[in-house]
């Protein structure tokens, strides 16, 4: 299994960004998908997450500006940013079935 983050990039405060991470190798169509992020000499933390039925979970520090969706076709999870802020950098990686791990893409927020 492989897992292929993509959408990471250098933004100004109050800007979006679209991260994707596509799977290959098997389907997820029935598991949970996620997100988290680790900023530089801090721990991983979780971002959201969306089960088997849609239903979504969010860390308090994104909830209104984050949206986490599933894209079934194409074996993917999505993270829509909005009114991203400066505290919101860091590497993203996602997070699929609470076994596979992406590579990690860097979001940068500069203020």
């Amino acid at each position: 299994v492989q897992l292929q983050a993509s959408g990471g990039g250098l933004v100004q405060a109050g800007g979006s960004l679209r991260l994707s991470c596509a799977a290959s190798g098997r389907t997820f169509r029935s598991v949970r998908l996620g997100w988290f992020r680790q900023a530089p000499g801090k721990e991983r933390v979780f971002v959201a997450a969306i089960n088997w039925s849609d239903s979504r979970s969010y860390a308090d520090s994104v909830k209104g500006r984050f949206t986490i969706s599933r894209d079934n076709a194409k074996n993917a999870v999505i993270l829509q940013m909005n009114s991203l802020k400066p505290e919101d950098t860091a590497l993203y990686y996602c997070h699929f079935g609470n076994e596979y791990w992406g590579q990690g893409t860097q979001v940068t927020v500069s203020s």
